[in-house]
């Protein structure tokens, strides 16, 4: 690809924060989130990306222990470089099964923004929430979304539901996802970042675990929590036959 089409992975990171901004005034989720983080003395941020939540915390004076853990380095490079503040917040790379260097260490985790549905295999979920529930002290709570498997979201993931933006840099871009398959609970789709043109700058390819409420509920039990709460919707709805999403906050046994 000619370098004047390369979109970089810390370019993606920003265009994350513009598509993505955290803002707990407007948006249900991020208030959701950032209510439980102010109350928290300590949080580890599981998946932690650019960052965006555990930087308003602390601009909003949370005086505590703030911990980002996240594997992408172009995104824990954007979180370390936005305004420094009196009281530091840590950033460290790893996977969620990385949260096992702490032990009884902090009264909230927290993975946000789906970033739970990541956790593909069996495997990674045993190991994410065992890792989760070490870092946790006793009484320590987990808290996370997943997208509900009978709303089917991906049906929704097609090139005409692009979106155009203006990145930092001054350009024009188009962005879209599009499903390529579901097989079982597992669903494969890619982002494709464009130039206005049309020229493809990048594809991403991920994949994501939609897990029904018992599936869940059975490997949190495994890993040692007890399920606390249980929300269909960010105002603290229950979960119904039309929610799209399933709001957790698990309690370490």
């Amino acid at each position: 690809m000619d370098a004047a089409v390369v979109f970089s992975n810390a370019d993606a990171a920003a265009l994350y924060d513009l598509l993505n901004p955290w803002d707990p005034e407007q948006c249900p989720s991020d208030a959701f989130y950032d209510e439980l983080v102010m109350a928290a003395a300590s949080v580890l941020d599981v998946g932690c990306g650019t960052g965006a939540m555990l930087h308003l915390a602390r601009e909003r004076g949370h005086p505590g222990r703030l911990v980002g853990l996240d594997p992408d380095r172009a995104a824990l490079a954007r979180a370390r470089s936005r305004a420094r503040h009196r009281t530091a917040i840590e950033w460290v790379e790893g996977t969620a099964a990385a949260a096992s260097r702490w032990d009884a260490a902090f009264d909230l985790a927290t993975m946000t923004s789906h970033a739970f549905q990541c956790l593909v295999t069996d495997a990674e979920l045993r190991a994410s929430l065992a890792a989760v529930h070490t870092a946790l002290c006793n009484g320590g709570r987990f808290a996370f979304e997943t997208r509900h498997p009978q709303a089917r979201a991906w049906e929704d993931w097609n090139p005409s539901e692009a979106s155009d933006i203006v990145d930092s840099a001054g350009r024009a871009l188009r962005v879209w996802h599009e499903t390529e398959s579901v097989i079982g609970d597992l669903v494969t789709f890619t982002g494709t970042t464009a130039a206005a043109d049309g020229t493809v700058l990048r594809v991403d390819r991920t994949s994501l675990r939609f897990l029904d409420v018992a599936m869940l509920d059975a490997f949190l039990v495994d890993a040692g929590f007890a399920v606390e709460a249980r929300y269909g919707t960010w105002d603290g709805g229950p979960v119904t036959g039309t929610s799209r999403e399933i709001i957790t906050i698990a309690r370490r046994r």
